[in-house]
């Protein structure tokens, strides 16, 4: 396969294009390297992957149809996985502009380079997020998400509605993957997990919004990867079955699919941190906040299609999984 990864300079993305040109597929990688969080982590992620002789690195903004045009014209991927965007669903009430414009605008570009230039199968990150008022549990993409809690929400199930709207017109194969919690070692900065491994290094107190009453479907990053890469080689077909006067809202006529990918284990929030103190040997002053505007509750993701479709399930314990986030925070910065 020739792959197009954007987001390549992310958590997920980067993990993914080393996995990627390990089985030995051509990887062209696509990120604005934007400072939402500390770019210099992101450029230590790429050095990973940069110099592979398979590896292509373009430096630019989704959000330029132009230059979107031009690296679709030129590199002409086989299949695409869209994993950049705006994220942070705390930060989607500071500035919702920069989640329509990532998101949205900058997905656009990607279903029209995919409907040109002949992409066998996008594939693309949805998050847990968009169940947003849903309390059914566990999460099913049969059931509807029409009630988003945040702008970033929102953007994603958009992604799946434009998703579908081109496997409709032009026979696009789309695969949207709702992604739950992921973690582990390159992580993000603005995630849980990196916030109170720093500090409880530093000896200051963590905040545990939701009186640590969160339950979430942690997902090691191994794990997720996994799972995109069984799902890129099966591009999505039509559901003969689907029936109109009653639709099933996680499948369709047209070649489009989406999934959950979560470990189908939700864990307490403070469960979680225990697992960080064990790890850090060390204990955490905890701060105690009510829950964040924009957030859920719970996530617990149903895995049924995805263990059904593609024999694969997420498995990685919390506990071994925030240990390797620990060993290799500890490493890299020197703690």
């Amino acid at each position: 396969m020739k792959v197009l990864v954007t987001g390549a300079a992310g958590f997920i993305g980067s993990a993914l294009c080393l996995r990627l040109l390990e089985r030995g597929d051509v990887v062209v990688g696509l990120d604005n390297h934007n400072d939402y969080y500390d770019p210099a982590l992101k450029e230590a992620r790429i050095r990973r992957h940069l110099d592979h002789p398979r590896y292509t690195h373009l430096r630019m903004d989704l959000a330029d149809r132009r230059a979107v045009e031009e690296a679709f014209a030129t590199h002409r991927p086989s299949h695409v996985v869209n994993l950049a965007a705006q994220a942070g669903v705390r930060y989607s009430l500071e500035n919702p502009l920069a989640y329509v414009e990532a998101n949205i605008v900058g997905f656009a570009h990607v279903l029209e380079g995919c409907r040109h230039h002949g992409v066998e199968h996008l594939v693309y990150a949805s998050s847990s997020s968009v169940y947003g008022a849903n309390t059914k549990m566990p999460f099913s993409v049969h059931d509807n998400v029409d009630h988003p809690l945040s702008l970033y929400a929102a953007s994603k199930k958009a992604n799946e509605l434009m998703a579908h709207t081109y496997s409709h017109l032009y026979g696009l194969p789309t695969t949207g993957l709702r992604f739950f919690t992921v973690y582990g070692p390159w992580g993000r900065p603005d995630m849980a997990l990196f916030k109170f491994t720093r500090a409880i290094l530093e000896g200051k107190p963590i905040e545990v919004f939701n009186y640590g009453r969160h339950r979430r479907d942690f997902t090691y990053i191994d794990d997720i990867v996994e799972g995109v890469i069984r799902v890129l080689d099966k591009p999505a077909t039509p559901n003969p079955a689907w029936n109109g006067e009653a639709p099933d809202a996680g499948t369709s006529r047209a070649p489009w699919r989406v999934y959950n990918i979560g470990n189908n284990r939700p864990v307490e929030l403070m469960d979680y941190i225990a697992a960080l103190e064990k790890a850090l040997g060390k204990r955490a002053e905890k701060k105690l906040l009510p829950l964040q505007p924009g957030d859920v509750p719970d996530t617990y993701a149903d895995v049924a299609d995805l263990v059904r479709e593609f024999d694969y399930k997420p498995n990685t314990p919390v506990e071994e999984g925030v240990a390797r986030f620990v060993e290799w925070y500890q490493e890299y910065y020197g703690a």
